[in-house]
């Protein structure tokens, strides 16, 4: 059977490893048959990923999404390579760990300023470089974390960042929505994953979810995945500008 992706390409930026949420997310996409494009930042991430679009049969090109320089050659590389983007995956998101380990109130203007523009403006950036390759129409999502809209203890700065990216997308969605561009956020439960190990007793936050969430258990990465999917697929045709819980119902509950 065809994949739900079958002629579409897709692009995922933010694979650091293949215990991340991108790289699932990616391997969900090529199981659905998308022509898949993963990015890497510098040399120091190069070899990593570009074994893990080899295993994936992905191509792998350079951005670093805090210069404009490179988001423009990424665009013209895309354009050059498959003409079109169907799908965008921004996975992205970096906060200063000092910034991490110490109360909010105490957040330096340097690591605020820093959160911002990795984690919320990028996705302005990333969008406005691929819109003109998505002049059929496309989906663009990017992940977020209830940190956005609720206090976690020690989540700190990125909570921050993380709300006002959920911001940015609804008036993204606005702005693209007449060209048939779609923008959405998936809200997943917390993950173990390199970046999240970055947030104090995070193993506290896995218990208290796992304890307290309607289904009694963490989520797990392939259902973030699959959610992708269904956004970057024709099934999400009329989704836009949402936030997408994928937390096992944690999200409901009060005390």
């Amino acid at each position: 059977m065809p994949g739900l992706l079958e002629g579409k390409t897709a692009l995922v930026l933010g694979v650091a490893n293949r215990w991340s949420l991108a790289y699932a997310i990616a391997q969900a996409l090529k199981r659905e048959s998308a022509d898949l494009i993963l990015t890497f930042q510098g040399d120091r991430q190069r070899q990593g990923v570009e074994q893990l679009a080899e295993e994936l049969s992905a191509a792998a090109l350079p951005c670093d999404v805090t210069q404009e320089e490179e988001l423009g050659l990424l665009a013209e590389a895309i354009k050059t390579r498959s003409g079109r983007l169907d799908a965008v995956v921004h996975s992205i998101a970096f906060a200063g760990k000092e910034d991490l380990s110490r109360p909010f109130v105490e957040t330096s203007r340097g690591g605020f300023l820093l959160a911002q523009e990795v984690s919320a403006y990028s996705l302005v950036s990333v969008a406005r470089a691929v819109a003109p390759l998505m002049a059929g129409g496309g989906s663009i999502l990017t992940l977020s974390y209830l940190g956005a809209t609720r206090v976690v203890p020690n989540y700190n700065v990125m909570g921050v960042a993380k709300a006002a990216l959920e911001a940015t997308v609804r008036y993204l969605a606005s702005d693209l929505g007449p060209s048939g561009i779609r923008v959405n956020a998936i809200s997943a439960g917390p993950v173990k994953t390199a970046s999240a190990r970055g947030v104090k007793d995070f193993s506290k936050v896995l218990d208290a979810v796992a304890e307290r969430a309607p289904l009694r258990r963490n989520t797990e990465p392939a259902e973030v995945a699959d959610t992708a999917v269904f956004l970057a697929s024709d099934l999400a045709r009329g989704v836009t500008g949402n936030v997408i819980f994928v937390d096992a119902g944690f999200q409901i509950m009060g005390l």
